[in-house]
């Protein structure tokens, strides 16, 4: 599994159609939609999923409004240069958590096989949402039409194979073999995703499909997750031995412990190859709450893409600070905030929206 901010093919992203998920708060979505195919397609090709055909009809006359498509691209399947639609009916859309994790081959030893697969696990809306049924099979339709080959990830228990669930935002990989998750989401009881699989089980498939050698395993999420511990929140590969990890100073705050253990605890990490990690804090936003309920706000979620990196920020006073960190690790690309307030409301930002295609 190649690093984020190594080259990318294309971004594929869902449309937003569940007001479900945005419930009261829904009409800014699109736009801030607009808004990230607006830089993504300067880049690099941005695949979009969309229900039908009236859905794209929809997201095409306000990319046009936004001259991010040309006025004559006001047709369902007209040229867009690097914005093109596919009708894949989703339930939400998250590509993140629903789409494939794609694959690239070594260098050594081809045996001429393809540079590139991908692999499909079983989502299961998070273990918590029951209406999945449209997303579940998004990520081998992707692979389908993205012309790779595609794996199942399976493992044998009391004599059955089981495929095994795994969301794409509970990972994260800095494309030499070693990967970051959490304990929260992948062994706990609560929204368990595997059920009697151990963390050697997940340790042997990580390995096994996703070329993983070193599994470095944090304790919890942040506050207002309802995925129950995504690491995308938390702690993100900038390098192959540079880690950013969020931070929050305020002992009274939810955040504080949880993060300062994952802190203690890539300290003490080494990379596959022995060699320590470079640690470096990313500050949290101020609390957002809406109707009462604290929002998984973090800069932690942002999307590395060819050239750019799209950060999620919240009208705060850390917004500043937080890009100027992410200017530093990242000197080679433009640094391009994403107002997400409206955003955090559906409880993901702008890592959660997106999945990359490597080159």
């Amino acid at each position: 599994m190649p690093a984020e901010w190594e080259p990318h093919a294309a971004t594929w992203i869902a449309w937003p159609h569940n007001r479900t998920d945005w419930p009261g708060r829904f009409e800014p979505i699109p736009w801030i939609y607009v808004e990230i195919v607006r830089h993504l397609a300067r880049v690099e090709r941005t695949n979009i999923l969309v229900n039908d055909e009236a859905s794209e009809l929809r997201a095409r006359q306000l990319l046009i409004l936004s001259d991010v498509l040309p006025a004559k691209a006001d047709r369902p399947g007209s040229a867009a240069g690097n914005v093109v639609f596919h009708h894949i009916r989703t339930n939400r859309g998250w590509t993140r958590d629903c789409g494939p994790i794609f694959l690239r081959r070594s260098r050594r030893g081809l045996d001429g096989l393809p540079a590139l697969a991908a692999t499909s696990w079983r989502f299961n809306g998070w273990a918590k949402y029951k209406d999945f049924r449209l997303d579940a099979p998004v990520s081998q339709e992707i692979a389908r039409r993205a012309s790779v080959p595609v794996w199942q990830p399976t493992l044998t228990m009391n004599g059955k194979h089981h495929r095994v669930v795994l969301e794409g935002g509970s990972v994260e990989v800095n494309g030499r073999g070693t990967m970051v998750t959490t304990e929260e989401c992948l062994l706990s009881q609560v929204q368990q995703r595997n059920p009697g699989v151990t963390r050697e089980q997940l340790e042997q498939v990580f390995a096994d499909y996703l070329g993983v050698t070193k599994v470095i395993w944090l304790g919890r999420g942040i506050a207002g997750d309802d995925t129950h511990g995504h690491v995308d929140d938390i702690t993100r590969f900038v390098g192959p031995r540079t880690v950013l990890t969020a931070y929050e100073p305020d002992r009274n705050d939810a955040n504080h412990q949880p993060l300062r253990e994952n802190y203690l605890r890539l300290l003490k990490s080494t990379d596959q190859s022995g060699k320590p990690l470079r640690v470096v804090q990313l500050p949290m936003p101020a609390p957002v709450w809406f109707r009462s309920q604290r929002l998984p706000a973090s800069y932690a979620n942002f999307y590395v893409a060819n050239k750019l990196v799209l950060v999620p920020v919240f009208s705060d006073a850390n917004d500043s600070v937080a890009l100027n960190v992410l200017a530093k690790v990242f000197p080679g690309r433009s640094i391009v905030p994403i107002y997400c307030r409206d955003f955090i409301w559906g409880l993901g930002a702008v890592h959660c929206m997106t999945q990359q295609q490597p080159k």
